[in-house]
This record gives structure tokens, C-alpha cells and sequence, in this order.
């Protein structure tokens, strides 16, 4: 049995997310840079001693970071964009302004796009190449300096980086220079960045291509093997250090003969979402090198299944020597919570199917050591059924039929009912949803929570602050209205709280992007709904005004795509009895007047699989249709919305023209508006609202730029059809900046009209 453990990533927020709370505090000038490191420092030998102490034996450095590791390998690199260097800023601060803009005394930036990782929910900083960057590695680099920082602990660690191949095929290219263009370079700094390490006293360096579980081209092929036969020969000859090669989120099928023959001396692989990594694998393997197994799920929540896991193992053992084989998580456990000893409130017997980045750490050595005492445990757990199903919500999931996914009548004749019903100017303006939540905001919601106020003085402060936020609406001269949504402490946490089939963590607390931290609720069992669960807010809010008041709900496949899911059943299933539930929603809605509702699906791209091949198969053809469940039967003088945000959108637009929503929100921003080249191609016929700003950054943008982006719009989509909006809620921002923003959007949308 392979002794041997290997872990990706450990993550880097804080038990009690203290990273998160000291970045604030320091974007604030509450704390020093010098404090905000000592944060950082306890993070990291937190997460190495922990890993140090279960045995693992190739503990990751350089996973940390203070924002996004793609960030960090483009400063490690020198990839940083001339208009940041130009503010004068520390390294520290130049940092944050790539991440999330600035505006202040040294000028006023935009933040680099942000785009999703691969399918998870988490969001890295877009790289962005001109030709007159040069790339290269300083001797003193973070790599470097947090290698000696573990070791100063007593810890050995395997410095990761992100590699050349899968940096360049992330990045944004401003200039006439391609990928190819940049390869000797990248090579040369990652030789630079070899040797430094290796003076430092490293003996691995871990160099992760997550991006080789797409469709590889043969062009693409070409400039992995290119950059690899560079850079594995230049290590051998220059420096005393054995390269990993760690790929997750999928197989390498297009490059696997490739990777073994390149002579790494450690290949990682993916055996959890990696279909045919055990067919490759059982194809032949490389004869003295190390096989990092990932068969440990590093992106859910779940107790892995020793018996299966041991199973797979005797079949690796077929073509890898057992001592060559590496037993290691999925993937980064970036993607899960810390600990379940922080869950003081679900019962053991439940904690008992969980095992976040701690116990994931145990599992590994667990299954290494092959304790018998563990894997007989853990046989009895996997022995009886965890959940019954439901039969009320078996029958309704049988009962579906192809009807219930059409909506009549088609979309040209709603929109000119629609339109000839709520009779809107031209270019009508909105928000995505919510207003910021105060202070104030979230402290009511927490002493409802803990019972020290009652349900009236909950509902009555929430009311006023409902009444003040439509006020401000109305003042703004927005045109269609949101509540605030000061009730909701998260888009998916609120409405799985009033499902049954959903569990509530306590502190499951996950990276999602820089400070941005979620809280996925768990799908145990069969969901349904039992009771309205916006209808009450939204009824009052639509009493508060003669403006047209949007109802602001969850579409079904965001719900699940932002819980850790079940699997013991498929996601289509888990899907549609969401689907069904958010529909008696919708209904109730419409029977109460309210005319438009806006049915999120932020994160309709999140499960795609990353190769095209798979997208409709094993997840389009049942995605799709789930959205058409929730509104099919929704009346044509109700428009249905719909929101998507931070991801990218252009090679599946015409599946989302698909969904048959009336109006559909974009976040365009942060991508140089790119998408409307997209719509445009595609003849879409949705109207629509490119994100005319970016609301994760506390910049305002003048009424010059809103207008400048919106004629950009004009040019791809018909005036008839373009909404104006920011490019998402606005819950993390201040209300200085919100209203500031919000009053240049009116003023811009105003313009134009006078000017068309």
C-alpha cells in the first residue's frame, strides 16, 4: 500500500476568516501592511502545522495568497500592467489595485477581469500580457520567502506555482505578441525561479497545468511540449530540483503520452473528476516516477469511501510500482471548509458524512497507513442508506412533462405585450438586486437569529429599511425597483434555509474571490418547498410605491451549483426538485402583483465541464430546461429576469437565449464590455444589460464613462432592447459610493435618451 501523501492546497482564509476581517481592516487604514502580514504569517504555519503533524509528506508552500494565486504568479512573473506601476504604490498596494481597482491621490484604475476557476466557484485575476512586458523572477520572490518561512518552522514544503502553460493560456494579450511569444521568456523565469528555490534548499517544485484538462489543440499541444522540453532540460543541467507536475479538474487525455514522456519526476493526476485518468493510467505509466493520486475530493464536502478508494489504489498498482505511488487530494482544499470541529451545532451523526480540509488531511493518511480501525469505521458508514426519499417530491419529478419547460406564448409576442403593458423609456435603469448591508443590517438579522429580538421588531426594522432603500430609488429616478433584500444574508443560504433537504453549517466558510467568503448550505435530502419565502417582502415593498418593483429569487441551478450537492443522486435530479420548488415561488409571486421577477443564475457556467464535448450531454441539455421549469407557466404580461455574473458567456450564448428569460443582466465591465460582440453574432434576441459597472471595487465611475460604455452597447444591441444596470448587487459596497454611482448611472441613461 502506498505510504507516501500529497496535498495541493490548504486553505488560507482563517477558521474564523481572520484573512478576510485584516484585509478590510487594512484596505480601511485601520491596520498596518506589517499587521496585515503577521495575520497572513499565523495563517500559513496554521495550515503547514496541521499538515505537518497528520505526516503529510509533500505539504504545499506558496498556496497562500492575499487575493488570487494567478495574481501572484503574474507579480512573480513581472506581469504587472504599466497603469498600476504608474500609481507610485508599494508593492502591497500595487497589488491590491490590479485586484480590485483604486481610486485615490496616485490616480484611478480599473481592477484586471475576473473570471471563474475552471468549474468552481471560485474567481481568479485575469493576467494581461502587452509586448513591451518582460518576464523574469526576482531572486527574493514569495516563493522563495515562504519556502524559508515553513522551514524556519521545521517544516519541509514543495513551493507550488501555477506553470507557464496554463499562465498563458489565462492571460488577456493587449498587443500584436500571442502565448507562443512569451514562452522562452517564461522559461527562463521559471529556470530563475527553480534555482532560487533550490538555493533556498527546495527538492521539489510542484508546477500545477490544471489547464491541461481542456481540449488541447494541436497547436496548444505544441507549445506545452515546447515549453516543457525547454525547462526540464535547463532544470536538469542548472539546477538540484525535481519537478511535479500536478494537473486537477479533470484527465489529460489529449496530452497524457506527452506528460510521460517529457521526464517529470512526479505527475498528479485526477482521479475524482478525471473520467478517464485511470484508463490513461492503466495505458502505461512512466517507470521511476512518482503517481500523485487525487483520490481524495478536495472540492466537496463528503466522507470519501475507503473501500472504493482501496479498490482503485490495487488497480494503480497494476501499472505503478506501490512505492511510486503518491496518495493525494483532487485538488486545492482552497474549495472546502477548515474543520468540522467548528460545526458546534450539527449532531455528530451528521458530522459524521463530512470531512472538510482537516479531516481530508486524515483521510489521506488513514487510507496510507491502511488502519484497519479507520477503514472498519468507515465501512459501517458507507454500510445503510443516509436518506430516505421523499415521496411527495418522487412524484412531482415524475409527473414533469415536456410542456413544463415551454412557455407560452413565444418571445416576440410577450415582449410587445410586456412592453405596451409597463410602458418604459428607453434604456430603463435597475439594480441587480440588493443595497449594502450595513451593520445595522446584518446586526438585526443576527439577534433574530439568536432569539434576542422578536419576529415583529425583525419585520418592522426591515420594513423601514425597505421603505428608506425604495425612497432612495425613487429620489435616483431609477425605473424599475428592488426591494434591498436586507432580509438575506446570502443569495443561495436564504432560500436553502426554507427548503427542506438543506443543511445549515456553522462556520463552512470558503474563498469565493479576495475577501469574498460563502457559506454553502448542504443538500441532505429530497428538497421541496413548504412555505412562501419572499412574498411577504416583496408584497410590501410593491405597497411602497407606483414604481414597477422587481420579486428577487434564486434561479434552481446557481442553488445547487453554490451548495456542496449530494452524491448518492445526479445533479439533473438535485436540479429539477429545486426547480420545482422555485416555482411554486414564482406562482405565489405573480398571484400576489408582482409583475417582474428576476430569477438569478450567477452561476449557470459553474458546472459546465471543460470540455465542449461534454457541455450539452452532461449538463446544457438538463441546465437549460431547469430554468424553463421555474417560469414556463408564468403569465406573458409577467416579464421573467434573470442575472449572470463573472464568468464568461460568449461560446454558450445562444444557450442562454435558450432559457427564455425576457430580460437577462450581465457582468461586462470588468471584461471591457467583450460580450456584446457575442450577442450581437448570435442575433440575440433577449433584451438585455450589459454591467455598465464594476461593483467590486468602491471606484465611482463618472457619468462620461457610463455613457461611453453604453454607446459602445449601441453599436451591438438595439436601443429597443438595452437595459442599464450595474453588473451586480451592491451588498459589499458603502452607501456613499452606492448612491454616488447610482446617481451617474440615471444621469448617463438620461443623456442618452436625449441624444438618440
Amino acid at each position: 500500500m502506498a505510504t507516501r501523501t500529497s496535498v495541493i492546497g490548504f486553505p488560507r482564509i482563517g477558521k474564523n476568516r481572520e484573512l478576510k476581517f485584516a484585509s478590510e481592516k487594512y484596505f480601511k487604514a485601520e491596520i498596518s501592511a506589517a499587521e496585515l502580514e503577521k495575520t497572513a504569517a499565523e495563517l500559513r504555519a496554521y495550515g503547514w502545522k496541521k499538515q505537518s503533524d497528520a505526516g503529510i509528506t509533500f505539504i504545499p508552500s506558496n498556496d497562500f495568497s492575499f487575493y488570487d494565486n494567478v495574481l501572484d504568479t503574474a507579480f512573480l512573473l513581472g506581469a504587472v500592467p504599466a497603469r498600476y506601476k504608474a500609481l507610485g504604490l508599494s508593492p502591497l498596494e500595487t497589488y491590491f489595485a490590479a485586484a480590485h481597482g483604486y481610486q485615490g491621490s496616485a490616480g484611478d484604475v480599473k481592477a484586471l477581469p475576473m473570471k471563474k476557476w475552471f468549474n468552481t466557484n471560485y474567481h481568479y485575476i485575469v493576467p494581461e500580457l502587452s509586448d513591451n512586458i518582460k518576464l523574469s523572477v526576482a531572486d527574493q520572490n514569495k516563493a522563495v520567502t515562504e519556502f524559508n518561512e515553513a522551514k524556519t518552522l521545521g517544516i519541509k514544503t514543495v513551493p507550488t506555482v501555477i506553470g507557464a502553460y496554463t499562465f498563458l493560456h489565462l492571460a488577456t494579450y493587449t498587443g500584436q505578441k500571442k502565448a507562443g511569444d512569451f514562452a522562452t521568456e517564461l522559461v527562463n523565469a521559471y529556470v530563475q525561479l527553480a534555482m532560487s528555490l533550490s538555493t533556498a534548499g527546495a527538492e521539489w517544485i510542484s508546477i500545477a497545468e490544471p489547464a491541461l484538462v481542456f481540449d488541447v489543440s494541436a497547436e496548444e499541444k505544441a507549445l506545452f511540449a515546447s515549453i516543457y522540453k525547454d525547462l526540464i532540460s535547463k532544470l536538469h543541467k542548472e539546477a538540484n530540483i525535481k519537478i511535479i507536475l500536478q494537473t486537477y479538474f479533470g484527465d489529460i487525455r489529449d496530452v497524457y503520452n506527452e506528460v510521460c514522456e517529457l521526464g517529470f519526476d512526479a505527475i498528479g493526476l485526477d482521479f475524482v473528476e478525471g473520467k478517464k485518468t485511470l484508463e490513461l493510467v492503466e495505458s502505461g505509466f512512466p517507470k521511476d516516477t512518482f503517481l500523485i493520486a487525487g483520490i481524495v475530493n478536495g472540492k466537496n464536502i463528503w466522507r470519501a469511501d475507503y473501500q472504493k478508494k482501496n479498490e482503485l489504489l490495487v488497480k494503480l498498482a497494476v501499472k505503478v510500482e506501490e512505492q511510486n505511488i503518491v496518495i493525494g487530494t483532487s485538488c486545492s482544499l482552497l474549495h472546502v471548509p477548515y474543520t468540522t470541529t467548528s460545526e458546534e451545532k450539527l449532531s455528530s451523526d451528521i458530522l459524521a458524512h463530512f470531512a472538510y480540509a482537516e479531516e481530508k488531511i486524515v483521510e489521506l493518511k488513514e487510507i496510507a497507513s491502511g488502519d484497519e480501525k479507520a477503514l472498519e469505521a468507515n465501512k459501517k458508514l458507507f454500510a445503510s442508506e443516509r436518506v430516505a426519499k421523499d415521496a411527495a417530491v418522487q412524484k412531482a419529478l415524475a409527473e414533469i412533462s415536456e410542456s413544463d419547460f415551454v412557455r407560452k406564448p413565444d418571445f416576440a409576442e410577450r415582449e410587445k405585450i410586456q412592453h405596451k403593458t409597463f410602458k418604459l423609456p428607453l434604456f430603463p435603469t435597475t439594480t441587480i438586486g440588493s443595497f449594502p448591508q450595513t451593520s445595522e443590517v446584518r446586526a438585526n438579522r443576527a439577534a433574530y437569529k439568536k432569539g434576542t429580538i422578536s419576529r415583529e421588531q425583525y419585520v418592522e426594522f426591515n420594513q423601514k429599511k425597505i421603505a428608506e432603500c425604495i425612497k432612495l430609488q425613487e429620489e435616483l429616478g431609477l425605473d424599475v425597483l428592488v426591494h434591498g433584500e436586507f432580509e438575506r444574508n446570502d443569495m443561495v443560504e436564504y432560500f436553502g434555509s426554507q427548503l427542506n433537504g438543506y443543511l445549515f453549517t456553522q462556520n463552512a466558510w470558503v474563498q469565493s474571490y479576495g475577501t469574498r467568503c460563502v457559506k454553502p448550505p448542504v443538500v441532505w435530502g429530497d428538497v421541496s418547498r413548504n412555505n412562501p419565502m419572499t412574498v411577504e417582502w416583496s408584497v410590501f415593498a410593491q405597497s411602497q410605491t407606483k414604481k414597477i418593483m422587481k420579486g428577487m429569487l434564486t434561479g434552481p441551478v446557481t442553488i445547487l451549483n453554490w451548495s456542496f450537492p449530494r452524491e448518492d443522486i445526479s445533479l439533473k435530479e438535485q436540479t429539477q426538485q429545486i426547480a420545482l420548488a422555485i416555482r411554486e415561488e414564482v406562482l405565489d409571486l405573480e398571484k400576489n402583483g408582482i409583475k417582474i421577477i428576476q430569477i438569478d443564475e450567477a452561476a449557470l457556467r459553474e458546472k459546465l465541464p471543460l470540455r465542449r464535448s461534454d457541455w450539452h450531454t452532461e449538463y446544457l441539455d438538463w441546465a437549460i430546461p431547469a430554468f424553463r421549469l421555474v417560469h414556463s407557466k408564468v403569465l406573458p404580461q409577467t416579464q421573467i429576469h434573470t442575472h449572470m455574473c463573472y464568468s464568461e458567456f460568449n461560446d454558450i450564448i445562444r444557450d442562454i437565449d435558450a432559457m427564455d428569460a425576457d430580460v437577462i443582466t450581465f457582468e461586462a465591465s470588468r471584461a471591457d464590455l467583450k460580450i456584446l460582440d457575442a450577442l450581437k453574432e448570435a442575433n440575440f434576441r433577449t433584451e438585455v444589460g450589459p454591467g455598465v459597472y464594476d461593483i467590486h471595487s468602491a471606484r465611482v465611475p463618472s457619468v462620461e464613462e457610463i455613457t461611453d460604455a453604453l454607446k459602445k452597447m449601441l453599436d451591438k444591441v438595439q436601443k429597443e432592447k438595452l437595459w442599464v444596470n450595474p453588473d451586480c448587487g451592491l451588498k459589499t459596497r458603502g452607501n456613499e459610493e452606492t448612491i454616488a454611482s447610482l446617481k451617474n448611472l440615471v444621469a448617463a441613461a438620461k443623456e442618452l435618451r436625449a441624444n438618440v
